[in-house]
């Protein structure tokens, strides 16, 4: 109870006064009480729609009761009253649940999210391996990578970057994965079909981290493994003459024959 002078029926008029059945009297009593009561404002607040709805029903054919917009000439009982108040403030308490249950749920998505992501890549960026309770998943460019029948291979003397694009024909074009070894970052990578024509077709790009993919003796097993990029262009097969691997800054890492 917020207020010294406020009696329990003053808290509990709110309904009724949400739903307009006080009297004049009655109504200027709880408005001077609703000045310096915090709950019983809150629960006018959210009360505050029933008016409305009542006055929809009332407008329902056969009823006799005046169109929405004019006053009631029927108000509801106090006990009426009552039930309605009670039934709203329970859907409302259900509404709340539900918005706790859906924000709890996606709060375990989101923490769940990054462990899952660890399992993945394999490793943490410092050395680390994955928890022993749990199992990496395999990566799905690599699994497409170990299925598809044509391969090219190529080792850059320079650079010392190592690189095998895998094949398959699609309706669209060639559907490819690039397997590349020996890199370190950090850099901006793009993979480049070459046709039998000169044109050229940006196929994929990503980023390589400076602890680089497919480093022979790395700490870390993420750096000892290769990197897996799939990716795609419009040419078929049979008429790409080479793929290259060059940075954004136009540096070739590695050229690779078809």
């Amino acid at each position: 109870m917020q207020q010294g002078t406020a009696g329990p029926n003053e808290h509990e008029t709110v309904g009724a006064y949400a739903l307009g059945i006080l009297d004049d009297a009655e109504a200027t009593a709880f408005e001077a009480h609703l000045a310096g009561c915090e709950w019983c404002a809150q629960q006018l607040d959210e009360l505050a729609g029933m008016e409305p709805m009542l006055a929809a029903l009332a407008d329902l054919p056969g009823t006799g009761t005046p169109a929405i917009g004019e006053s009631l000439s029927a108000r509801p009982s106090p006990r009426l009253a009552e039930k309605l108040v009670d039934e709203v403030a329970e859907r409302r308490a259900q509404k709340r649940r539900r918005s706790f249950y859906m924000v709890a749920a996606a709060a375990a998505l989101i923490v769940g999210g990054p462990f899952v992501a660890v399992a993945t890549n394999g490793g943490s960026e410092g050395g680390g391996s994955p928890s022993p309770t749990v199992e990496a998943a395999a990566s799905p460019a690599k699994t497409a990578f170990d299925t598809m029948p044509d391969r090219a291979s190529a080792t850059d003397p320079d650079s010392g970057v190592g690189a095998t694009v895998a094949m398959q024909e699609k309706a669209w074009g060639t559907d490819g994965v690039l397997e590349l070894k020996n890199v370190k970052g950090p850099l901006k990578c793009s993979l480049i079909a070459v046709g039998e024509n000169g044109e050229r077709e940006s196929m994929s790009t990503w980023s390589v981290p400076e602890w680089g993919y497919g480093i022979e003796g790395a700490q870390s097993e993420q750096a000892r493994n290769p990197l897996y990029i799939q990716s795609g262009a419009a040419f078929k097969p049979g008429e790409i003459d080479r793929f290259e691997v060059v940075t954004l800054d136009g540096e070739k890492l590695v050229e690779i024959d078809v």
